[in-house]
């Protein structure tokens, strides 16, 4: 069974804001934690994966 849906190193964006795309830093006990992919130096962000959206393939 895969544990999680999005791999380390992902772009994807968050429901809650789907401007912003953010990077996969790590996944620790079903929480992901990430990075806005425009300025890594921000404070983590920290989601359920129910709350991000993977970035469309075009």
């Amino acid at each position: 069974m895969l544990e999680n849906l999005f791999p380390i190193g992902s772009e994807v964006f968050a429901k809650v804001n789907p401007d912003l795309k953010l990077v996969i830093r790590q996944y620790l006990k079903r929480i992901y934690y990430c990075t806005v992919q425009e300025n890594p130096t921000q404070k983590e962000l920290v989601y359920f994966e129910r709350e991000l959206i993977p970035v469309p393939v075009s």
